[in-house]
């Protein structure tokens, strides 16, 4: 029987340690399939509202916040590559800097959701809201330059659900990788179970992989609106 059958982070059920990472991974990889399906049903039903009209959907997209967006495509691609050292941190069996990248993971996740709240709060203010809220002003240009104000509410509609799903997703990411800071502090993640870090970070890259697809999609749709209209 081999040194690793003993180890402390082997399940019950498991032959070995290669064989409860590769379940794990296994499990992880089913889930994001889910995940992907459920974003692609979004991202296809926005492209096909977005290719009916596109025009409303340009002239909305003009009024959301790229500064805002911009800077959260920062905070998450930066927060890619320290949850990317955090696994080779538990490779090596480097608490401190195991940690550490955890930490900054979580910190960079944090502002995400803070700057993502002051555009809300932005988007509220400007009443760029669809329903009986919405802007009477940007109905009234959208009615000027001939557009649907209904249609422009139907994109904030989409522009609401999907980055409010994609906001809860990266709540539970936060989570996550606060439970992996307390294992990992009292040292529940040896070298040979680096993979518990795999996992919970295959979660993360996906999440911020459907950002990079919502940041063209919502806020790029309408980049050149005023100097075509």
């Amino acid at each position: 029987m081999s040194a690793s059958t003993h180890s402390p982070v082997l399940k019950h059920h498991f032959e070995d340690l290669g064989q409860q990472h590769a379940c794990e991974r296994l499990g992880m990889w089913m889930f994001l399939a889910t995940e992907i399906l459920f974003f692609g049903g979004l991202f296809g039903a926005y492209t096909v509202y977005r290719l009916w009209y596109p025009h409303e959907f340009e002239f909305a997209s003009s009024h959301l916040n790229r500064v805002f967006a911009t800077v959260n495509t920062m905070f998450l691609i930066t927060s890619s590559l320290t949850m990317t050292l955090a696994i080779r941190s538990a490779k090596l069996g480097d608490k401190g800097a195991l940690v550490r990248n955890l930490l900054i993971t979580a910190a960079l996740a944090t502002a995400f959701m803070v700057v993502k709240g002051f555009e809300y709060a932005e988007d509220f203010h400007e009443h760029l809201v669809p329903g009986p809220g919405f802007s009477a002003d940007i109905g009234k240009e959208a009615s000027d330059k001939g557009l649907d104000p209904g249609k422009v509410q139907l994109f904030l509609c989409f522009y609401y659900v999907m980055t409010g799903i994609h906001g809860i997703h990266i709540i539970i990411g936060i989570g996550c990788i606060l439970w992996l800071v307390w294992e990992a502090w009292r040292g529940a993640i040896p070298p040979e179970n680096y993979s518990t870090v795999e996992v919970v970070s295959l979660y993360w890259h996906l999440v911020d992989a459907i950002w990079l697809f919502l940041m063209p999609l919502l806020y790029l749709a309408g980049a050149g609106y005023g100097a075509h209209h």
